[in-house]
């Protein structure tokens, strides 16, 4: 019976590592799903769509492969639980240069960090940036995005989808 289950689970996880296999081959963009986000600063509220990544599949797929992000637009990666300070991403696969925040559980902005593509083939070769902070959620948007639209540290995300 144990033996069984177990060939069960590994044709499951076969069976769906080929369908995400096969949409990569056939240059297929999976896409997240997206909703509007509102970040609301001092003197002005920003509006931005953002596509939801929270599952690991779409945490670990990201941004990547991605040739362009529109200017409004964003990912929100989202976490059951708070995350370590230590946790990190990187840009390994990742054509645009992005500017990440760190938000804690209220949605309010604790880090924010630039990262730059990283060019190499060897993922071991890519630099990956840390929260510094705890955080439940972390936003990517365009490289310039925060301080062309004034968000900082401290300012939120109306209304978390969390």
């Amino acid at each position: 019976m144990r033996r069984n289950a177990q060939a069960n689970r590994l044709a499951r996880w076969l069976w769906a590592s080929g369908l995400g296999l096969s949409a990569s081959l056939a240059g297929g963009d999976v896409r997240a799903e997206s909703l509007p986000l509102t970040l609301e600063g001092d003197a002005q509220r920003t509006e931005l769509s953002v596509e939801i990544a929270d599952d690991p599949a779409e945490r670990n797929r990201g941004l990547m492969a991605r040739d362009h992000l529109a200017a409004d637009a964003g990912m929100l990666f989202v976490y059951p639980r708070s995350q370590s300070p230590q946790g990190a991403f990187w840009m390994y696969r990742t054509r645009i240069p992005l500017d990440i925040a760190f938000l804690d559980a209220s949605g309010v902005i604790r880090a924010i960090r630039h990262m730059v593509p990283c060019p190499s083939e060897r993922s071991a070769d890519c630099p990956s940036y840390a929260a510094g902070v705890a955080f439940r959620a972390a936003l990517e948007v365009n490289a310039g995005f925060f301080a062309d639209h004034g968000i900082d540290v401290g300012d939120r995300i109306v209304s978390p989808p969390w």
